[in-house]
């Protein structure tokens, strides 16, 4: 994978009078603008470049049982903007362009399990947000499915157990998105007893953070986007902050299609991702903020306590800097339950990396009655929640899959 100006993009180019970038089939994606007004947000209005990619795609893992035991179809991916390349990645990754080979590359593997699945064969399936930051209203279809009879193990794919895939959650940058957002939709425990907010209550409240923010997008044309700049090999923003977009050509091949080239969005800076625990009468709670993000199609979802890059708060004044970002910053290793660094989708981002983590808390850093916009749920209920559409955004689901997966102790 090697960066290229823009004009060394093969069927990409910037469309007369919107001058957003698009693809010559007009699938795949195409990077346009938003003008979003957001009056309760520390910056009340912005415009910024979106990945505009209506189309719904899979991401589905095959479960298959060895001698009693759970296995899951797990693929070695490579993708441009992974940091190390290679990811554990889900059986099946794919965009309705690529399965329906509008690059008229190769099949996708394993794609008739789930296009053609049983519903009795079904374990989940829901449809999920992604990065409301960088995509338009963007949903993917997540997947597990209990396979029947004998499966063929193809060249880059490996059954593991859950406690395998776990394990793997603890070391960096080796498990990709994808995988994690499925794997956060897999059933796991109930509402505990002692939520400090009933089931009813929690999404009383979600609806009531939905209809008290005033929060406005409209897409507008790539040409317009003020306070970003369009040079031959990026898009940047002035000053230089959030994120820019790029360009890569690409070959791989373990891929559908052995070479190409295409747009990506890097992010400057290494993001961190956390949730804040506590224990109310011996039962773990995290505390989620009610987060409005650009691109959701609910104008928020439940999100960790805090998700942000640090340095594109260091201009704000201290008032205006995402609430217990310090606490997180500078968490004692004691209060550390968990913490690794994992990328986002290497298919549309170039190394996007956040640092997640658990941090332990106590009623001086974090209070029973927290500021307007967060509220504690339970682990339980945040895993009821995913099993739904649009509740619970793609950073929260990274870390409930390590919290169901990878033997985190709150």
């Amino acid at each position: 994978m090697e960066r290229i100006p823009f004009a060394g993009l093969d069927g990409w180019s910037f469309a007369p009078g919107t001058g957003n970038l698009v693809h010559r089939s007009g699938r795949f994606f195409s990077i346009e603008g938003i003008h979003v007004t957001h009056p309760e947000n520390p910056v009340p209005e912005w415009r910024q470049p979106i990945i505009d990619q209506p189309e719904v795609g899979i991401l589905g893992i095959l479960a298959k049982e060895f001698d009693g035991v759970l296995h899951f179809l797990m693929q070695a991916k490579m993708e441009p903007g992974n940091p190390n390349l290679l990811q554990l990645s889900p059986t099946v990754q794919a965009t309705r362009s690529n399965y329906t080979k509008v690059h008229q590359g190769a099949d996708v593997k394993y794609l008739e399990y789930f296009t053609q699945a049983s519903p009795r064969r079904v374990i989940a399936d829901v449809l999920q947000s992604e990065h409301g930051s960088w995509f338009l209203r963007k949903v993917n279809r997540n997947m597990l499915v209990e396979a029947e009879g004998e499966v063929p193990l193809e060249d880059g794919f490996c059954w593991l157990t859950l406690g395998q895939i776990g394990a793997l959650l603890r070391l960096d940058n080796v498990v990709n998105m994808d995988a994690r957002t499925v794997l956060a939709c897999a059933p796991a425990q109930l509402p505990e007893p002692g939520a400090l907010l009933s089931d009813l209550g929690l999404l009383s409240w979600i609806t009531a953070e939905r209809t008290r923010h005033d929060r406005r997008v409209r897409s507008v044309p790539l040409a317009e986007v003020t306070d970003w700049v369009r040079g031959d090999w990026s898009i940047d923003h002035v000053p230089e902050r959030y994120f820019r977009v790029m360009a890569v050509a690409v070959e791989a091949a373990n891929r559908e299609v052995a070479q190409w080239t295409q747009p990506l969005i890097e992010p400057l800076g290494l993001g961190v991702t956390a949730f804040v625990t506590r224990r109310f009468d011996g039962v773990p709670h995290l505390l989620a903020q009610a987060l409005p993000e650009g691109g959701l199609q609910d104008t928020l979802e439940l999100a960790p306590t805090v998700q942000c890059t640090p340095e594109n708060h260091r201009h704000l004044n201290p008032e205006q800097r995402p609430p217990f970002l310090d606490l997180v910053l500078g968490a004692d290793r004691k209060q550390i339950r968990y913490q690794a660094v994992h990328s986002e989708e290497g298919g549309r981002f170039y190394h996007a990396q956040s640092r997640y983590l658990f941090v332990e808390a106590d009623e001086s850093q974090a209070p029973t009655q927290p500021p307007p916009g967060y509220c504690w749920v339970t682990p339980g209920q945040l895993n009821s929640l995913v099993r739904h559409s649009r509740y619970v955004n793609v950073q929260a689901r990274t870390l409930l899959a390590c919290l169901n997966t990878a033997a985190v102790t709150l």
